[in-house]
This record gives structure tokens, sequence and C-alpha cells, in this order.
């Protein structure tokens, strides 16, 4: 939302402030949430990978097959 506020009087530049900060506050709250999932799905990942290599399947089979380097590999296992 743009908007002019050289013709705003000053009730109306506070309720657009408080708009503004509203939003703010809402994006806040999401990009909380997406950290919150992004740590949970990245637990699950190195778990799962973690019992393709008990298993028997190594590093550069699962960096060949998730088309990443083994240096990434050893890096999502440590995260």
């Amino acid at each position: 939302m743009v908007v002019m506020l050289s013709s705003m009087n000053e009730s109306e530049l506070a309720s657009s402030h408080a708009e503004i900060l509203s939003r703010i506050k809402e994006v806040r709250a999401q990009a909380i949430e997406h950290t919150i999932a992004a740590r949970r799905l990245s637990a699950q990942r190195r778990e799962l990978m973690k019992e393709l290599i008990r298993q028997g399947v190594s590093q550069a089979q699962l960096a060949r097959e998730l088309n990443v380097s083994r240096q990434a590999i050893q890096k999502m296992l440590a995260s």
C-alpha cells in the first residue's frame, strides 16, 4: 500500500502507520513459522539420510541421487 504522506493529516498518518506496523507483525509471524517449519524439515531430512546410511547407502550415493556434492551431504548430516 503506497500512500502520499504529504497529503495526509496526522490522524490519517497515524492510521497508515498502524496498518503498516500491523502488516509488518503479520509478515514477521509468517517468517517465524516458516523458519520453524524449515528446521523441522531439515531434521526430518537428516534422520532419513542417517537411516539410509545405516542401511549401507554411502554419502557419495546420496549425493548423486540428490544431485548435490558429498560436502553438501556432510553439512546436511551435521546441521
